[in-house]
């Protein structure tokens, strides 16, 4: 029943996908053919790595903007391996995990749905500064605690046997929390504010900004924090052992996060205030 259901949710996106093509985007009274042919004739911005590098040290806008994206791929990906690790050790069968892995990925699903619904009365009733303040906020507390169970796992071992649990457990399920927060924060809020903040620019700084926040942002937040921990692991020997220098490392980043999430929101305001 599930392959089947699934067969036939694929079916109906690619009949959907087919007739928006065929009947919806063609249609005048739908599309302003005008607004398309246009979009068709832009060129997308290609520059390089030296090129971006150059552009956000001469923009403080988009440099915070990338200091974002940066921070973000760092922070999932320094917890992330972490919390697999430990995954792993209170779920040693494979059976358990895959379990462990559906339940995750469920809570995920229901999580994210409920913070895309919440995400525009965020905005409309706090507005960009905060909204952009919540994943950083979700991530350093859920993150940090996350880590202190690691490092602290003696003193939290009578909290943990109150609640019927080891402390392993309760860092696997404060883990889980910290990914659950952050992909669903990512989705219904870190990914609008970052759209929302190239509104204010001219044409030319925003195809550039996005361009150089592809080019240097995205592979740095997702390679950075990798390579923060193999420096560590070589260092110190193992991950465990790496796992103080990791909670440091992590309330730096969100530190750096805070500080330029809210340079950014002071230019945004200006700079939409303006127009």
């Amino acid at each position: 029943y599930l392959m089947g259901a699934v067969m036939g949710a694929g079916a109906a996106m690619v009949g959907i996908f087919s007739y928006m093509q065929r009947s919806v985007l063609t249609d005048p009274a739908c599309v302003d053919q005008e607004k398309r042919e246009n979009k068709k004739k832009k060129k997308k911005v290609k520059m390089g790595l030296r090129e971006s590098a150059k552009f956000l040290l001469n923009s403080p806008y988009i440099r915070d903007l990338a200091i974002l994206v940066i921070s973000y791929g760092m922070c999932i990906n320094i917890v992330e391996v972490s919390w697999k690790s430990k995954l792993k050790q209170a779920y040693p069968d494979p059976n358990a995990y895959s379990a462990f892995m559906g339940n995750f990925s469920s809570a995920t699903g229901a999580v994210t749905l409920g913070m895309m619904l919440l995400g525009r009365t965020i905005f409309q009733k706090f507005g960009w500064r905060n909204a952009a303040l919540v994943t950083p906020t979700m991530i350093g507390v859920t993150g940090l605690a996350f880590f202190a169970l690691n490092i602290f796992a003696p003193t939290f071992a009578p909290v943990a046997a109150k609640l019927g649990t080891t402390p392993l457990m309760l860092a696997v399920l404060v883990g889980a929390a910290q990914n659950i927060l952050s992909k669903s924060s990512k989705y219904s809020l870190f990914d609008p504010c970052k759209e929302m903040a190239y509104i204010p620019l001219d044409q030319d700084s925003k195809t550039k900004g996005k361009a150089a926040v592809d080019v240097v942002g995205n592979p740095l937040g997702k390679s950075g924090g990798s390579l923060i921990q193999q420096i560590l692991i070589f260092g110190v020997g193992s991950l465990a052992a790496a796992t103080p220098y990791l909670a440091v490392i992590l309330g730096g980043l969100i530190f750096w996060w805070f500080k330029a999430a809210n340079s950014l929101a002071t230019q945004f305001e200006e700079a939409m205030e303006a127009e």
